[in-house]
């Protein structure tokens, strides 16, 4: 993509404040409902009003949005509150809609990223158009095929671009609905750094008591904005119940994160120390969690050894890791002595841990 400083230059002609806040429901319900949030939004720091029209269900039967009539709404709280407004398109058919109701901000969602087709059809109907497209990631871990969908939307002369990191799906079971694998983002805020970068802590979290920190880390990793469920009602919220915020905790959250400005040169070296340290905790955190995946498995080997009656340490098979890690950190700039301690530290641990389970 050229002239990538063009990307930025939305955020300042709507006059959007750092970081930029979105937030509304994760679907229109009815018009009340819709007025009532955005009315409770309107004086908060956030400056866009959200809410899905249309709904990607992963199964039939599940509530699929409000369609078209949804809106009617936005427009009704555009003119009453006089924010912004944003919702998911997914067909041709949905950006005609949008654009006649005045929407300013569409996004594409997760599941149409995935898909070069579908992205086309929207690019080409949104042929050289004046809104803002959002793109979020798609739903398995796959960089080009994002980075793809953005310049499809580019080639089709759209000026105003940007990106949602919204998590990424996997078989595993985690503390998050969708894993945030914070390396793609960052990877591609490396080599697009004027591509603005918005974070959606709900579907990375799928749980409302953990959406302060993925905003927090977040903001560390210098993310451009913010997307946030917001439901005057959230337990009773048609879709996505559990991982919606109300309008005051969304108060709250913002008070409360700590937002880095760069205003000089040691602020930037500050703010370039901040991110840099924030990289740091997001690979600490995986590390962690890949040691502890280690150690259940470690468990389980030491079920079968206490079931066939097999000793503890297998010597050949630990000289065969070490000498395979070795060759691999080698490969990564890693001396051999350091090697040799992390992983003599590891085995240590799996030993206490199988020897736990054989002596139960």
């Amino acid at each position: 993509m050229d002239n990538k400083k063009e990307l930025r230059n939305w955020l300042d002609d709507f006059g959007l404040p750092h970081p930029l806040v979105i937030a509304g429901p994760c679907s229109a319900e009815t018009e009340d409902q819709v007025l009532n949030i955005a009315h409770q939004l309107k004086d908060s720091d956030a400056t866009v009003f959200r809410a899905g029209i249309w709904k990607p269900r992963t199964r039939p039967g599940m509530f699929e949005g409000v369609g078209a009539i949804g809106l009617k709404w936005l427009q009704k709280a555009k003119e009453e509150t006089g924010m912004l407004t944003a919702t998911e398109v997914a067909n041709p058919t949905h950006v005609q809609l949008a654009i006649e109701h005045d929407v300013d901000i569409l996004w594409i969602g997760a599941r149409s990223t995935v898909s070069p087709f579908i992205v086309q059809e929207i690019a080409d109907s949104l042929q050289g158009t004046d809104k803002v497209v959002l793109v979020k990631n798609p739903v398995n871990p796959d960089l080009p095929l994002w980075l793809g969908a953005v310049e499809r939307l580019h080639k089709a002369d759209i000026k105003k671009l940007g990106v949602i990191h919204r998590g990424f799906s996997t078989y595993e079971k985690t503390k998050y609905r969708n894993i945030p694998e914070w390396q793609l983002p960052i990877e591609l805020q490396n080599r697009f750094p004027d591509l603005p970068l918005i974070c959606d802590p709900s579907h990375i979290t799928g749980k409302r008591d953990m959406v302060f920190d993925v905003c927090q880390t977040a903001l560390d990793l210098n993310y451009d904005g913010l997307m946030v469920e917001t439901h005057f009602d959230p337990d009773n919220a048609w879709s996505d119940a559990a991982q919606q915020v109300t309008p005051a905790t969304l108060i709250q959250i913002m008070q409360d994160l700590r937002i880095r400005k760069e205003n000089d040169e040691a602020e930037e070296y500050n703010l370039k120390l901040g991110n840099l340290r924030a990289q740091i905790d997001v690979i600490d955190n995986q590390i962690i969690d890949t040691l502890g995946k280690r150690m259940r498995i470690a468990d389980e080997i030491g079920g079968l050894k206490k079931k066939k009656n097999v000793a503890v340490l297998q010597s050949k098979r630990w000289n065969e890791i070490l000498g395979k890690m070795i060759l691999e950190g080698d490969e990564r700039g890693l001396s051999e002595e350091f090697v040799l301690r992390i992983f003599k530290a590891i085995h240590q641990e799996s030993i206490n841990h199988q020897e736990k389970i054989i002596n139960a």
